[in-house]
């Protein structure tokens, strides 16, 4: 199912707003968030417009998680951070996703919760580039 106003289902303009497409994962799509105030954060989005973790199969759940340990790797092995931050919400955008937020000990909002979009740090298409190979590689 697919929903006509959502960027993770439509693509294009919609989720150019917001973020740039890395590769498909076992059953969801990788995508570098634009916003790069935590270098390196990511948000997976399942595959099909569902709303709810309860409304996926036991194996579509167990894959999904799959999906975001692996990008998290992936996130660690690239980015190096201290830790990531995990958020999974939905309330006006109801397509199933988590964002991946890389967090780098006393620096931007260590210690406290991230914000969804701070809007501070953009990249050039060159650095959003060279971003996505690495992740692709350590993929």
């Amino acid at each position: 199912m697919k929903d006509a106003n959502c960027g993770y289902c439509m693509g294009g303009d919609l989720l150019d707003a917001f973020g740039i497409p890395v590769c498909h994962l076992s059953v969801s799509d990788l995508i570098l968030f634009k916003e790069q105030s935590h270098p390196g954060r990511c948000i997976v989005a399942y595959k099909d417009h569902v709303s709810e973790l309860v409304d996926l199969s036991d194996a579509d759940r167990d894959a999904f998680f799959a999906d975001v340990a692996k990008a998290a790797k992936a996130i660690h092995a690239v980015f190096h951070p201290n830790k990531v931050n995990y958020g999974a919400y939905g309330d006006t955008g109801c397509h199933l996703h988590v964002h991946l937020v890389p967090k780098y000990k006393d620096e931007f909002e260590w210690g406290g919760v991230f914000a969804m979009n701070p809007g501070q740090t953009y990249l050039s298409d060159e650095e959003y580039q060279d971003m996505i190979a690495k992740l692709k590689a350590a993929l």
